[in-house]
């Protein structure tokens, strides 16, 4: 019964052992919300989307730039930010940990092109996400990922 016993505690020693290693391979998830327009903000926002996985490993992250109102100008033709915002999100898709992905809010768009007749010319690598941006964040926080306004 003793050799059962230990056997079982051995097993259940790796089991947590193999899990805890899991989870630490598992990639961390971060949002950054930009609902104002601000050049300070916008640059503060990808500057975080840049330098997070340098500082954690490319592998070991995913980040998601959230945009909406106002702040959705960071997104469209003209940002300051738009060969930054390219380089980004073409790097994306070679990391195991999911890059770093551009979702601008789809009612704010809705509302723009209501207001003005027309669609913000989106950025290329920018995703919209519907049905919002608030609905995205929520998803997010559901998933676990950290959340920064900016």
């Amino acid at each position: 019964m003793k050799s059962v016993t230990k056997l079982t505690s051995i097993a259940a020693f790796l089991i947590a052992g193999i899990a805890n290693f899991a989870h630490a391979q598992e990639s961390q998830c971060l949002m950054i919300h930009v609902p104002q327009e601000d050049a300070t903000a916008f640059k503060q926002a990808i500057n975080i989307a840049n330098n997070i996985p340098k500082q954690l490993g490319a592998d070991a992250v995913r980040i998601e730039v959230i945009a909406q109102g106002p702040g959705l100008k960071l997104f469209t033709k003209g940002s300051p930010e738009t060969d930054r915002i390219k380089s980004l999100a073409a790097m994306g898709d070679q990391t195991m940990g999911g890059g770093t992905k551009f979702s601008a809010c789809a009612a704010t768009i809705k509302g723009i092109k209501k207001k003005t007749g027309k669609e913000p010319e989106l950025i290329e690598g920018v995703g919209v996400t519907s049905p919002g941006a608030v609905a995205r964040i929520l998803e997010l926080h559901k998933e676990g990922c950290a959340y920064i306004r900016i």
